[in-house]
């Protein structure tokens, strides 16, 4: 009884933990936190759904000056350029042509050089040229893996919003390349004055629902099935847990299966809504879980007697489909880290960390009951070999008791 007490209670525990540790990471990234050096404060600032990046600003409408601090995080590679621009057209479909940048490129780790770039065409390779706003104080840093661009603009008069767009891209030299061509909504329309985001709410959208379909997933195929496996298998070795170890390992895989389906189906409108930008193998993965979920609960109807002459061959199907969907889920959560990392940056890996603490306390506690449920089988296979020895010297089964008399 006390064993089966342990198990659900670490069962319950590693529910609430790992649902709490998901929310919290979502919710821990924020401009606002954020503390400039040499004393620079800025009025407003706004965590930008894209590319680990951050706008922060202040902003004097009559004079229309404009001053701003870019950050941008999540930058491993050693050379790579970052850029931060206004499209004077306020056009936000085609808000690349036109566009006036402030580009930092950072080689060899080193402080960045920065410079202005008019781009006039997709091919451009933010070539140093004049741009169309009076600028001054243009200057960038880099603190490991987050470089900061630094500008006072200049705006037309009674201007409210603008149009912006940020990146960042590799180096061949120090020539910036095209940015990864999975990195297009980095854009969107801002309100100077109310610090709101007008036409970019497809991109807060896009962004709710990665955070929506990233937390699905991970609870269901990536925590729930994993914990089910851990009921079914170590739950039934106490005898006072039979039937209910039964009703709990189905109660969890079901849920999984229900709320995994919905992750996927998350997947894929994000997929259809993301034209030109594909993760092939992530998307496989998701349907390839599907069906060996859906094989699953087909298994679960079809479950023969246990004393049918099937029913080892349906516990080895159950067994193998079972284990594959969880290896193939934890694969897939990973591979949807990277393709967040390569869409969004690491804003996310507060998640990836989250997740990685929640298997290895899974695959810890499954160590601890392993050896834990074979003490408690090893020591009731002893205690039953002594009560058949007692009486089967009673009886005189084995040569000794009336064995002995009958000589």
């Amino acid at each position: 009884m006390v064993g089966k007490q342990l198990v659900v209670r670490l069962v319950l525990a590693i529910s609430v933990l790992s649902s709490l540790l998901l929310i919290t990471s979502a919710q821990s990234q924020t401009c606002s936190n954020h503390t400039f050096t040499e004393n620079r404060v800025f009025a407003t600032c706004r965590d930008l759904p894209h590319l680990s990046s951050y706008l922060h600003w202040t902003y004097d409408q009559a004079s229309g000056k404009l001053d701003i601090a870019f950050r941008h995080s999540g930058i491993s590679d050693t050379d790579r350029w970052v850029s931060w621009a206004i499209n004077p057209n306020g056009d936000l479909t085609s808000s690349m042509v036109g566009a006036q940048a402030l580009v930092a490129i950072s080689q060899s780790g080193g402080a960045p050089t920065v410079h202005t770039s008019s781009i006039q065409s997709y091919s451009t390779q933010l070539a140093e040229g004049t741009i169309s706003y009076p600028h001054s104080g243009l200057t960038a840093t880099r603190q490991n893996n987050e470089i900061t661009i630094y500008a006072t603009l200049t705006l037309p008069n009674n201007t409210a919003s603008l149009v912006h767009l940020w990146n960042d891209g590799p180096l061949s030299g120090s020539t910036p390349q095209s940015h990864s061509m999975s990195n297009l909504q980095s854009k969107e329309s801002l309100d100077l004055l109310s610090g709101a985001s007008q036409a970019g709410s497809s991109g807060g959208s896009l962004r709710r629902r990665r955070n929506v379909h990233g937390i699905l997933n991970a609870m269901s195929w990536g925590t729930l099935m994993p914990l089910g496996a851990i009921i079914a298998r170590y739950l039934k070795v106490f005898k006072s847990a039979d039937p209910a170890w039964f009703y709990l390992h189905v109660t969890c895989q079901t849920s999984a299966y229900i709320v995994g389906v919905a992750g996927w189906g998350t997947g894929l409108k994000l997929g259809s809504d993301s034209v030109g930008v594909t993760y092939d193998t992530h998307r496989a993965l998701g349907i390839t879980l599907f069906c060996l979920g859906t094989l699953q609960v087909f298994a679960l109807l079809l479950r023969p007697n246990k004393d049918h002459k099937i029913r080892i061959y349906w516990n080895f199907y159950h067994y193998a489909i079972g284990y594959a969907t969880i290896i193939i889920s934890i694969i897939n959560i990973f591979k949807g880290f990277d393709a967040l990392e390569v869409s969004v940056g690491d804003r996310y890996n507060d998640w990836k960390h989250a997740y990685i603490g929640i298997i290895a306390a899974l695959g810890g506690i499954a160590v601890l009951l392993e050896a834990y449920t074979w003490f408690i089988v090893l020591k009731r296979k002893k205690s039953e070999n002594k009560t058949a020895h007692g009486i089967n010297g009673t009886n005189g089964v084995n040569g000794y008791g009336s064995s002995a008399q009958h000589v």
